[in-house]
């Protein structure tokens, strides 16, 4: 049984960018553990007035029951602050993660996404999978996942591009994407913005029909070790 580890820098990246497969995944028997690694943080955030949890990891929990995730990491680096903190603790935060689930695979946001807690986290993860640490080396596969608006913001010509080369065909687990994606519903909103759930699911028929299937996600890879 394969352990693969999907990052969310927050709570929806993961169903937004690898819903369909996890569902895929986890049917197929893997054991698919999801990391959330943002919260409100243990100090007063200029973004949130409580320290409370936000209602958005109830939604989560709710979402990830409709995927079939059985473990839900949370931790808390302060959101929309990641690349404010000191780079060594966000460090220390991914590979704290990648010891404790001990994956083969794993699911990152795209390095060049728009949002800089995601560029930031996958930078993190990057130092965590290095291939000569004894955690490191159980690392087989390494994809980086594109999010809806994050993803697709960047300024044209700038960065370097969301360009896939690794397909998911998720026909067969599109509905239960959607469903997941609509227990979020503090971050959904209505079409045609991109994270509607109209705009996610033309997006999905897209990359199917590049490798000609009814609904696909569309990934980078960066390692695959055979």
């Amino acid at each position: 049984m394969k352990r693969i580890l999907v990052v969310a820098p927050h709570c929806d990246d993961e169903t937004l960018g690898v819903g369909g497969s996890i569902a895929r995944f986890v049917r197929e028997g893997c054991d698919v553990i999801v990391a959330v690694m943002t919260g409100r943080g243990t100090e007063p955030h200029p973004l949130a007035k409580t320290l409370e949890e936000p209602p958005v990891r109830s939604e989560a929990r709710d979402a990830m029951k409709i995927l079939g995730v059985r473990e839900l990491i949370f931790e808390n680096i302060p959101a929309a602050l990641v690349s404010d903190q000191p780079g060594y603790k966000v460090n220390q935060a991914a590979e704290a993660v990648v010891k404790s689930v001990k994956p083969e695979i794993i699911f990152l946001p795209f390095c060049w996404d728009v949002q800089l807690d995601h560029r930031t986290l996958t930078h993190a993860f990057n130092l965590a999978w290095r291939p000569h640490t004894d955690f490191g080396k159980r690392i087989r596969d390494v994809y980086m996942y594109e999010t809806a608006s994050e993803t697709h913001w960047q300024i044209s010509g700038y960065e370097p591009p969301f360009d896939p080369n690794t397909w998911v065909n998720i026909s067969e687990h599109l509905v239960t994407k959607l469903e997941s994606l609509a227990c979020y519903k503090s971050q959904i909103r209505p079409f045609p913005d991109a994270r509607s759930i109209e705009a996610v699911e033309a997006l999905a028929r897209w990359r199917g029909s590049q490798v000609s299937c009814r609904a696909a996600e569309a990934f980078v890879s960066v390692r695959r070790l055979v």
